[in-house]
C-alpha cells in the first residue's frame, strides 16, 4: 500500500468545506471527511485506479460530495501526493494555481 501526503492545501481545502457543511447540517462536516478518508484509502490501495485529467494529476470523485481529490504518484516513494480538494463545480484548472 502506498502513503499518502495530503499538501497543505488540499488540507484548508477539506477543513473548509468539513466547516462549510457543518454550518449547514451539524454533523453533515464529519461525514464529508470521513467520504475524504475513505477515498484517501481507496486511492492508497489503487493508486493508478483513477484517470489522468491532466498532465498526471489523476482525480478520485467522491460518491457522496461533487468534490475530486487531485493526485499525483510518486511511485520512488510509494506515495500518493494530494495536491487540492475541489468542488466539482470550480474550474478544473484551479489547482495548477498552487
Amino acid at each position: 500500500m502506498y502513503k499518502s501526503v495530503i499538501l497543505p492545501l488540499a488540507q484548508e481545502d477539506i477543513r473548509e468545506a468539513t466547516q462549510w457543511y457543518n454550518k449547514q447540517s451539524p454533523g453533515l462536516g464529519n461525514r464529508f471527511s470521513g467520504e475524504i478518508r475513505k477515498s484517501v484509502r481507496f486511492i492508497k490501495q489503487n493508486p493508478a485506479a483513477c484517470n489522468i485529467q491532466y498532465d498526471e494529476v489523476r482525480t478520485a470523485v467522491l460518491k457522496v460530495f461533487p468534490f475530486m481529490i487531485h493526485y499525483t504518484i510518486d511511485k520512488d516513494n510509494k506515495a500518493v501526493i494530494i495536491s487540492a480538494v475541489l468542488h466539482t463545480s470550480l474550474d478544473p484548472q484551479e489547482w495548477e494555481k498552487r
